[in-house]
């Protein structure tokens, strides 16, 4: 099944392979996306579906170096080059927003940008900055709800600008423990007003993110990605963990958003997302469903064939095989990763990987 097309109307796709979402770093210049990065995601857009890198609907939001934004017009032109070179080669690409919210470092910041969160309490672990290497995460200042309410409205703004740019639609970025994760996750946010105390509240932002997103380009382009169980940037499961996110998954249903994204980090070393809230999760939301963390060819198609998912994403092999889908498809070796270029900029590990007929 993995090879077969999806005949969703919203989102046709001629095979059932996902890229997902992987940053890489390569936005050098005022986080904006360049004919290097269009070469990259055009070397693989033989995938059914390109999910970006994290990209920034917010100034606020750009807490790694180098990470793309989509919050002006110099982010739209240069984004436009990225879908160009995706849609001539027959494919379809989403834009994954990811606002950093608490995880970030002021260094990688632009002037007046402002590290924010839920609470005002720093993120553990270090940030890696150009300025000076691996620094503490700086401290966040508790979002109030006029912080909240622009917040919002920054997703939904970047959300147009993606149309604009020529995406196909936009995945909103509720993992990893960046800022939507940071209001879902019990451990981070502690707030006792309407968006915290309780799963309803924690729940609240996140849902007012998609509600905002979907009236401005739609809910057949809005996707989101969720990983409960995730224990990245202080996250971790917590008592009503799954009662939380089958609500959300129900609420989600509700609001018809094209797809949930959901991402085990088992593979990583993360606790595994219970095989039992992964089938209730799917039987919760209608629309399409969307499997990663791990993945090969052979554990892909056994989760299409049992109906786990609709369509299955896969990462790392995707960083150093430009055509992932013909090697799956052949059974071909795939290359090896160096892990060094992962982050760097430049082209060295990020277009120059050989394809099969080089």
């Amino acid at each position: 099944m993995l090879f077969t097309a999806l005949s969703e109307p919203s989102l046709p796709l001629r095979n059932r392979i996902v890229m997902a979402p992987m940053t890489r770093h390569r936005a050098v210049e005022r986080n904006t996306p360049n004919a290097l990065m269009a070469s990259y995601y055009g070397q693989r857009a033989a995938a059914g579906l390109i999910v970006t890198e994290g990209t920034s609907p917010s100034p606020n939001g750009l807490g790694y170096p180098r990470i793309p934004g989509l919050f002006n017009q110099a982010h739209v032109q240069g984004w436009k080059q990225v879908t160009e070179a995706v849609h001539a080669q027959g494919g379809k690409i989403f834009v994954q927003l990811m606002h950093t919210g608490r995880v970030t470092h002021v260094d990688n910041l632009p002037a007046g940008a402002e590290v924010v969160g839920p609470m005002a309490e720093v993120c553990p672990g270090e940030m890696f900055t150009d300025t000076g290497g691996p620094q503490p995460h700086s401290a966040p200042r508790a979002m109030t709800a006029d912080d909240i309410t622009h917040a919002v409205a920054e997703y939904a703004r970047s959300a147009q600008l993606a149309i604009e740019a020529g995406f196909d639609g936009v995945e909103l970025h509720a993992a990893n423990g960046y800022l939507i994760e940071q209001f879902l996750n019990a451990n981070v946010n502690r707030r006792t007003d309407g968006y915290g105390d309780g799963l309803k509240g924690r729940n609240r932002f996140a849902l007012e993110v998609v509600r905002a997103t979907v009236a401005a380009i739609g809910a057949d382009r809005v996707g989101i990605r969720l990983s409960p169980y995730g224990v990245l940037n202080g996250t971790g499961a917590y008592s009503d963990v799954e009662a939380q996110y089958l609500a959300l998954a129900e609420e989600l249903s509700q609001l018809g958003i094209l797809y949930v994204h959901l991402l085990d980090h088992s593979a990583l070393g993360a606790p595994p997302v219970p095989a039992e809230l992964k089938l209730r999760l799917r039987a919760a939301f209608k629309g399409v469903f969307i499997l990663a963390g791990g993945f090969d060819r052979a554990s892909a198609e056994r989760a299409l064939e049992a109906g786990q998912a609709d369509l299955i994403a896969f990462a790392r092999p995707f960083i150093a095989n430009p055509d992932l889908v013909a090697r799956m498809q052949t059974e071909a070796p795939l290359n090896p990763l160096d892990m060094a270029t992962f982050y760097t900029p430049g082209p060295k590990g990020y277009t120059d990987y050989p394809a099969l007929n080089a």
